[in-house]
């Protein structure tokens, strides 16, 4: 992470007094491969710093979290509060790839120019956004609402052909890998489709990061809205995109879905 993109968000915190807009929110499986019957921890969480937690989600903000796992779909109702992260408990009992994902409800922030030059720049904004803020009638003004999808595996026992992992969960933004995220190995590449409202989204700005990797990799998905990126070597990693634009409602100038999808790379 750049000096100059830290100090933003620092003085983006202390202004607002919320968490960070582009703060990602991610969800992590520990272990990320389990027998069944063995109880897998997972982290609901936002930061800056992929995947080190910084900010525990509320509880009240869960608009779902879900397990799919053998063709059957229930709640994650298990959740206790922790200093960084929400903590949510799943115990598969069969084998399979089980998908696992949390939609946060909509929240609304409002964002200063100087601090939506940045904000734009961070999520790749296009070039079409940017002239929709610099068109806006002075005093031009920044009041977003926001909603979070956040998506991850988990490899049960032998999964035996289980391919659900390549099946959308129905989130309005959602990252779909199109191989195995649960056997992925250094040097391989990661196709993956990017969907809005269920249907693919071209021409949109999907970015990749690995654990301790600052910087990290920015695509764009093509008339089929998918991309694919290159696994260099082992780690957890964190695929992200942010869907921004124009909004009609009276309380926001603008709306937003922020999507992630984590996986391991053994």
């Amino acid at each position: 992470m750049t000096s100059k993109r830290a100090l933003f968000w620092t003085i983006l915190v202390l202004t607002l007094s919320l968490p960070a807009l582009a703060h990602d929110t991610w969800l992590l499986a520990r272990p990320s491969a389990v027998e069944p019957g063995k109880l897998v921890t997972l982290e609901l969480t936002s930061g800056m710093a992929f995947p080190a937690p910084e900010t525990a989600i509320k509880p009240h903000r869960i608009a779902r979290a879900a397990v799919r796992l053998a063709g059957s779909t229930s709640d994650l109702e298990d959740r206790r509060s922790a200093t960084k992260f929400l903590e949510l408990k799943m115990q598969p009992s069969k084998p399979g790839i089980a998908t696992l994902w949390v939609e946060l409800a909509p929240k609304s922030i409002d964002l200063t120019p100087e601090q939506v030059k940045e904000y734009l720049d961070e999520i790749g904004a296009s070039g079409t956004l940017r002239r929709q803020w610099a068109e806006m009638p002075e005093p031009r003004r920044w009041r977003e609402l926001y909603a979070k999808h956040a998506k991850t595996y988990v490899r049960v026992g032998k999964p035996e052909g289980d391919r659900s992992w390549a099946e959308p969960v129905g989130m309005g933004l959602e990252i779909v890998p199109e191989k195995d995220p649960t056997a992925l190995r250094p040097g391989e590449e990661l196709p993956v489709r990017v969907l809005r409202n269920g249907g693919p989204f071209p021409s949109f700005s999907v970015g990749l990061v690995r654990q301790g990797d600052a910087h990290g990799i920015l695509k764009t998905t093509d008339g089929q809205g998918r991309a694919t990126f290159p696994l260099g070597q082992t780690g957890r990693w964190l695929l992200r995109a942010t869907d921004l634009r124009r909004s009609t409602k009276p309380d926001a100038d603008w709306e937003s879905d922020f999507a992630t999808l984590t996986f391991e790379v053994f």
